[in-house]
């Protein structure tokens, strides 16, 4: 049942503040220009295993969990330009919390839609009022902390929404046999979600960089200047459907020329396809959902500003680079870190076979605009071992066998911690002259 398990956490998809730590930062030479010139993106990958109300101690869990949460944010503010820092915009990646609140969201079963029983899943996924009090609360104490102080975004992951059900039409077999017959959930409803992060929340109302959104900021923009270039970065909602790309284009006609970011929950598997999980794909139960591959079809490969697409969901790493239809190219990035439970191991907490904590890991994407070639140079850190995963001597011990088993161990460290060469950017944006804000 591992496999399963880790399929399912795959679906949801100590203490102490961790301040600015100079490693984290530490780049292999200098920037090549004027400091203003270079900027990191942090980027916080699935957080629902750090802030699950059973990963507390209140619970009988060893530690708690949601700690480490806090402290990412905590580092994060620490080293936002606004403190000094040189991190000038945070991307959260969706699935915030665990848990659902709903059997089925209401708009779902309105349109027909129903939710039929699963022995393998309803365990996995009941509904609990502790979203609300336990999850929920702590997502938004760690959001606190950047709150006014730096651009950021964050999109829904199917956590994040207020149901997550088996759909009637792709029901569990009788006997579970192969992955095929555990049945495919399907997520709806963002009410939850909308009560921290909607476009009227205190996080984005009235905030300049904030300069749209669509389905009361499920889908949202943002606008940041760094490096000598003002930057647009869009988030969409999980498996967008048409009418939220429909939205994306049309607010990338409203900033002609400007380079551009997309995030979303779900685009990349750890194998670096554009497929969905196959447990939990919207695409293919409600027709107006798109897969992964449908949004590069429909959205990603028509717009020729988007240069860089990042993404959560899957637990591993992956990157692909592929031409868009200008023939430009676009650079795919996967972090998510859910599954690491080295901590947990070390607390002697009982942990089922593929689920984990986070153990603290975050991206930290640094971009050299000032280079001969612009980079992007990818770094991974824990702001509980308080290292970057090249500088952590038992990093491939810990995780490889679970994330990326075949792999040697240099090659995976490589996946955490790599340089993208931007080699066309300044062809497609321009030279740098946007000064800092």
């Amino acid at each position: 049942m591992k496999t399963l398990s880790r399929l399912l956490v795959a679906c949801t998809c100590l203490t102490g503040v961790a301040l600015a730590a100079p490693s984290a930062f530490a780049a292999d030479k200098a920037p090549s220009k004027a400091a203003d010139q270079s900027f990191t993106i942090a980027v916080i990958p699935d957080t629902q295993n750090y802030v699950d109300y059973t990963h507390q101690t209140a619970e009988g869990f060893a530690f708690d969990a949601r700690q480490m949460f806090l402290d990412q944010m905590a580092f994060v503010a620490a080293n936002v330009q606004s403190a000094g820092g040189d991190i000038a915009f945070v991307d959260g990646l969706g699935d915030n919390w665990q848990h659902q609140s709903m059997l089925i969201d209401p708009a779902h079963e309105a349109r027909g839609f129903k939710r039929v029983a699963n022995p393998i899943m309803d365990g996995h996924f009941a509904p609990t009022e502790k979203v609300h009090t336990v999850e929920m609360p702590v997502v938004s104490q760690g959001w606190d902390q950047l709150n006014g102080k730096v651009p950021f975004s964050v999109v829904p992951g199917n956590h994040d929404y207020d149901a997550m059900w088996t759909d009637s039409n792709h029901p569990a077999a009788a006997q579970f046999k192969d992955m095929s017959s555990i049945g495919m959930l399907h997520s709806g409803g963002l009410s939850n979600w909308k009560k921290v992060f909607s476009d009227q929340s205190k996080y984005f109302k009235g905030q300049s960089w904030y300069v749209a959104s669509h389905d009361d900021g499920a889908d949202s923009a943002q606008i940041f200047t760094a490096g000598g270039y003002r930057f647009l970065h869009i988030g969409l909602q999980f498996d967008a459907p048409n009418s939220s790309l429909k939205w994306a284009a049309e607010v990338i006609k409203r900033y002609p020329g400007m380079p551009t970011i997309v995030s979303m929950h779900d685009f990349l598997d750890t194998a670096g396809n554009r497929l969905p999980n196959p447990i939990i794909d919207n695409a293919a139960v409600d027709p107006e959902d798109n897969s992964p591959q449908m949004i590069w079809d429909k959205f990603i490969s028509q717009n020729d500003q988007i240069f860089m697409v990042l993404c959560g969901h899957e637990h591993a790493q992956a990157f692909r680079t592929d031409a868009n239809k200008a023939g430009h190219p676009v650079y795919q990035v996967l972090a998510d870190y859910q599954d690491r439970a080295q901590t947990a191991k070390d607390a002697g907490a009982k942990m089922e076979p593929g689920m984990g904590i986070g153990d603290g890991w975050l991206r930290l994407m640094t971009f050299d605009m000032g280079a001969k070639v612009p980079q992007v140079k990818v770094r991974t850190y824990s702001t509980h071992y308080k290292l970057n995963s090249v500088d952590a001597p038992d990093y491939a011990k810990w995780y490889k066998a679970e994330e990326k088993p075949k792999l040697t161990d240099a090659e995976y460290m490589q996946a955490d911690d790599f340089t993208i060469d931007l080699t066309d950017f300044r062809a497609r944006f321009g030279k740098p002259k946007v000064a800092a804000k």
